[in-house]
């Protein structure tokens, strides 16, 4: 029966219904979109933590066990990451050999 503005409740209420579904399809929207950001931004600290760490590739048969930088593409690894006072010691040690291509010693030179 409509009221005194000539509209049903039940047409008022199958307006906000689809007015409501509206809303939840931009309220979810958003949220994928911060997803989507959060991730970015934390794939972007990760790489930005291997390029300030080393990492080491274990030796194998009849190679030396090697140094790289973090974000070195070479040798990945989903092991830990070695500070730079841990890469320095390392590169002391006669059996690892520095990475010639993403060079880690760079930036290691002791500091006084």
């Amino acid at each position: 029966m409509p009221g005194p503005d000539g509209i049903s409740d039940l047409d008022k209420n199958r307006v906000l219904e689809q007015w409501l579904e509206w809303q939840l399809r931009q309220v979810r929207n958003r949220i994928r979109e911060l997803e989507i950001r959060e991730q970015q931004e934390q794939r972007a600290r990760e790489r930005a933590r291997a390029e300030q760490s080393w990492k080491i590739q274990p030796k194998r048969s009849g190679d030396t066990a090697m140094l790289h930088r973090g974000g070195c593409t070479l040798y990945k690894s989903d092991l830990g990451y070695l500070t730079r006072d841990e890469a320095i010691i390392a590169l002391a040690e006669p059996d690892i050999e520095p990475c010639q291509i993403c060079r880690p010693e760079t930036g290691l030179e002791q500091r006084g």
